[in-house]
């Protein structure tokens, strides 16, 4: 029986006058009104207490809490937001109180429970408390949700997401992992909420070269003259970048539970609604069950698509690296980075090392007795 809110005193009202007829089973009556033996006699109850039928419409001042079972037009709600976003109770609670509806925790399990509404998968270990910077923009988090196959070639998701708000600044249907589409994504960004701080990111292209010594690429030089710090994870530790790997998860879930497309302009169309939906709509409990949304502010630094030369101190010994990425120096040729060939770099001397810095990074130690050469890539104090 689907009861509507405004006759929700009409079925007590007919409850107990069915009641009162002489050989009605009760038991039999509140299995078909859908409602718990103890609330039936509870209205029952109230009936006898204030002596009029209108009088049991004052049972509860909260029309969305029925005692006992819930009413099926809550129970249908709950069922239904189950359904469109495969969310939790804790989540669907929250998307209730935005209706008005308050519902505890163990109700809206045993709703979902009683109806068949639990997938195996869904189950895992809670998630750990992860350390988080103190404001929005400290620190951005980016990474590839590996790649899907596609009916024509393959789709390469690429997330951006702040550390402390867990605002997704981004989430991009790439065909490739290529260096031009990444950073033409990360400009959109840019554009839209400023320059971050820092940016942490694995070894994996394209911000990163195994190939070359101190590991940079022409899109990480183009970040370090946004101002921006590099912070690379690390190597065979995804958990360093622990927030855009548990969004990772959250996408599977998503791509689970609406589908997975089969082409490009429905990945595109997916992630455009998965970012809306992380954002705005779901709950996060990291986030004492608010939204990213509420908590992330853009960034005070404009994007700068031509960035002045970086000024060294005065008195600095600065060197201009070949087109090898190499710089002579006291008549010997060192290698620095191939992807700062042509820019200028800071050389520090300090007991027969050389500390080379680009801008605001230092990025690689050269032993000039032992002819050793390191990448270095931290943030220079």
């Amino acid at each position: 029986m689907l009861w509507k809110a405004s006759d929700v005193m009409e079925e007590r009202i007919k409850f107990i006058v069915r009641a009162h007829q002489e050989g009605t089973n009760i038991s039999a009556l509140c299995r078909e009104f859908g409602v718990s033996r103890p609330t039936g006699y509870r209205w029952l109850k109230r009936f006898q207490e204030v002596g009029s039928l209108s009088g049991v419409g004052e049972l509860s001042r909260q029309p969305h809490h029925v005692p006992g079972r819930t009413s099926s037009e809550l129970e249908e709600r709950v069922i239904l937001l189950r359904i469109q976003y495969n969310w939790g109770a804790k989540k669907l609670r929250v998307l209730l109180l935005r209706e008005g509806i308050d519902l505890k925790v163990a109700t809206i399990n045993r709703i979902i429970k009683r109806n068949g509404l639990i997938d195996p998968r869904d189950s895992h270990r809670p998630a750990l408390k992860r350390f988080e910077r103190e404001s929005p923009n400290e620190l951005w988090q980016m990474d590839f949700k590996g790649d899907y196959k596609l009916s024509q070639g393959r789709c390469y998701p690429l997330s951006v997401i702040d550390d402390h708000s867990r605002y997704l600044l981004g989430l991009f249907a790439l065909n490739s992992q290529q260096g031009t589409p990444v950073y033409r994504c990360l400009i959109k960004a840019f554009e839209k909420y400023g320059v971050p701080d820092a940016m942490l990111m694995d070894h994996g292209i394209p911000w990163w070269a195994p190939s070359n010594p101190s590991g940079l690429t022409w899109l990480t030089v183009s970040l370090l003259k946004q101002g921006i710090k590099l912070l690379f994870s690390g190597v065979r530790h995804p958990q360093t970048q622990g927030k855009v790997e548990r969004f990772h998860r959250t996408l599977n879930e998503r791509v689970r539970h609406y589908g997975r497309p089969e082409s490009m302009a429905g990945w595109k169309d997916l992630l455009d609604y998965v970012c809306n939906e992380y954002n705005h709509i779901r709950p996060h409990e990291s986030l004492d069950m608010g939204t990213p949304a509420q908590r992330h502010s853009p960034s005070s630094k404009a994007y700068n698509p031509n960035p002045p030369e970086w000024e060294y101190p005065s008195g600095a010994i600065v060197k201009r690296l070949n087109p090898q990425g190499c710089m002579d120096y006291k008549r010997r040729r060192c290698f620095v980075c191939e992807a700062l060939a042509g820019e200028n770099v800071q050389i520090e001397e300090i007991e027969n090392k050389l500390l080379v810095s680009f801008r605001h990074m230092y990025i690689r130690e050269i032993d000039m007795l032992k002819g050793k050469s390191v990448s270095l890539l931290k943030p220079k104090i």
